[in-house]
């Protein structure tokens, strides 16, 4: 009965662990999002206006304390997938694979192995 009880709370923790790098995940790719439209937004109302940026590069990234701990965490979880999209330039290639591959293992699989562990007992 002890065993049943251990696996219990394995199971949830490990759908609770899920749901939480999930959220992170999700967030953080919203944030990219939001940043790249807001940027591509900017960019062609100066070219609409005649004046464009003088510089190719953008302006330094002001992140707030909760947006940089997210991105902190969320390339925690999604590095182990850097190397897949290694030979990718592009950003929104690079974070939608990540986002997925972390979507399907974090997401897909802890959950699966959460209701394994709670089949067995």
């Amino acid at each position: 009965m002890a065993s049943s009880g251990v696996s219990s709370s394995l199971a949830s923790l490990l759908r609770l662990a899920s749901w939480i790098i999930c959220l992170i995940v999700l967030a953080s790719f919203a944030i990219f999002v939001v940043e790249q439209t807001s940027s591509a937004s900017t960019h062609q109302q100066e070219e609409v206006n005649g004046h464009p940026s003088s510089t190719g590069t953008p302006a330094p990234k002001h992140e707030g304390a909760v947006h940089k701990k997210i991105d902190e965490a969320s390339n925690f979880f999604t590095s182990p997938f850097s190397g897949i999209v290694s030979g990718s330039s592009s950003e929104w290639v690079i974070h939608l694979v990540k986002t997925a591959l972390a979507l399907f293992v974090y997401g897909f699989i802890l959950s699966y192995l959460a209701r394994a562990i709670r089949v067995r007992v």
